[in-house]
């Protein structure tokens, strides 16, 4: 008889990266658009705000310069107002702290140790919050599947 093959899942520890993955958090929260618009700085919210979820702008990586199309006010966000002095804040709980944390390295992947140092807080919680049962705001390892 053959047995089916077990595939295991890695439990992510203190140095997985984790990103926002947009993708998974648009599919899941029909609210994702008015919260990034909510994160805009003021300049950029005004001039946002009717800005349709699906208009995008051509984006090109920095590293391996491909280009692709991302999500206007995902754009402005990361490119502008996450690198705003007052963006990151000590207000708020802990997982929109990580979320703009994301936003202002312009989502690459960090781990909980290194979101830990931003953030004066111990790499071990962010972890608990990051790794348990549940996804927030679309903050996952980098190459978690689908489900989740």
């Amino acid at each position: 008889m053959v047995r089916p093959r077990r595939t295991s899942v890695m439990r992510p520890t203190i140095d997985t990266p984790f990103h926002i993955d947009f993708e998974w958090w648009k599919q899941r929260d029909r609210d994702w658009h008015i919260y990034l618009v909510n994160l805009l700085c003021d300049t950029h919210r005004e001039q946002w705000k009717d800005a349709r979820a699906d208009e995008t702008l051509d984006w090109v990586d920095q590293t391996t310069g491909e280009v692709r199309p991302v999500n206007a006010v995902q754009y402005i966000l990361m490119r502008h107002c996450a690198q705003q002095p007052n963006f990151l804040t000590p207000q708020g709980g802990l997982v929109d702290q990580i979320f703009r944390v994301l936003l202002a390295h312009g989502n690459a992947p960090m781990t909980p140790r290194e979101l830990g140092e931003r953030l004066q807080k111990s790499p071990q919680v962010i972890l608990r919050v990051l790794a348990g049962p549940r996804v927030y705001r679309g903050i996952r390892p980098v190459h978690a599947p689908g489900g989740r």
